[in-house]
């Protein structure tokens, strides 16, 4: 009696490509409108959640320029500034030259060790593998930052009136042109500056280095005579140029042009430098040794 021997099993057959992805998947570099603009939108939101909830960092990140502001003012009292500046409040002088140091503190310092220290977690190489586009999770990041500096600008200057009888900026325009500028342009080296530091450990040295030098010589806790050896060396950093531009749209010195448009420049050509120096050198994974 003969048998039929059994038969070989069929073959796998590979998997039938979907006709389409689904309109609610995000495709990695690609924009696709509106959607997109409201992806971003929900990513700032958890990295402001992500900010709150940690409520003493955010109280040291929000405060320290106030704190500064409050202490510096007190000690001034009514005194007056001179040097070409008029009978001007030397705390009058301080409103801007702190509004300069919370849009560098927030923009430079705290986003260059938040990319630091997600680098070096291994968080950056993760995002760079989400599903989710990774120039939106970059600028909900970036735009968390500015966010934060901008809620710092508001506190100097309900403190600064309130507190100090401080008069607002007299070119409003001018005044928002320049937060806007040098929000972008020290966003663009903190990134860059993020690049240059080798590990977590070494990300809070070198940026509070950086950060306090270039602020103490540029004119942060008192007025640079213009001409001087020290007014000529801080001349080259953006640190002094911000500075610089903000009291402008104070009138401060009286009669000056808020329209600062040599400092706005000299800004804008810093945060170029900064991209440059972030498309060169960025890395997604940590930095080994």
């Amino acid at each position: 009696m003969s048998t039929t021997p059994p038969s070989a099993p069929d073959p796998p057959t590979a998997p039938r490509p979907t006709a389409a992805l689904s309109s609610s998947t995000p495709t990695t570099g690609s924009f696709r409108g509106l959607s997109d603009i409201r992806l971003v939108g929900r990513q700032v939101w958890y990295e402001q959640l992500s900010f709150w909830l940690n409520p003493l960092g955010a109280f040291f990140t929000l405060g320290f320029s106030v704190i500064f502001l409050v202490l510096l003012g007190a000690i001034a009292g009514n005194s007056k500034i001179g040097s070409g500046y008029g009978a001007v409040k030397l705390v009058q002088y301080y409103l801007p030259s702190f509004t300069a140091y919370a849009i560098m503190a927030a923009c430079f310092t705290v986003l260059a060790q938040t990319l630091v220290n997600r680098r070096e977690m291994g968080l950056l190489k993760r995002l760079r593998l989400s599903p989710v586009p990774t120039w939106s999770l970059l600028s909900a990041i970036f735009l968390s930052t500015m966010i934060i500096a901008l809620l710092q600008v508001g506190i100097l200057l309900a403190v600064g009136t309130l507190g100090f009888n401080d008069q607002l900026p007299l070119h409003g325009l001018a005044f928002i042109l320049t937060i806007v500028v040098g929000m972008l342009s020290f966003t663009a080296l903190g990134i860059g500056m993020s690049t240059l530091v080798p590990n977590a450990d070494a990300a809070g040295p070198m940026i509070s280095i950086v950060f306090f030098l270039l602020l103490a010589f540029s004119g942060l806790y008192f007025p640079i005579k213009p001409g001087s050896t020290l007014a000529n060396i801080s001349g080259y950093f953006p640190v002094r140029h911000l500075i610089t531009a903000l009291l402008a749209s104070f009138n401060l010195p009286p009669g000056a042009n808020p329209w600062a448009w040599h400092d706005l420049l000299i800004m804008a050509i810093w945060g170029v430098g900064g991209v440059l120096v972030a498309l060169r050198r960025w890395r997604w994974a940590p930095r080994r040794g």
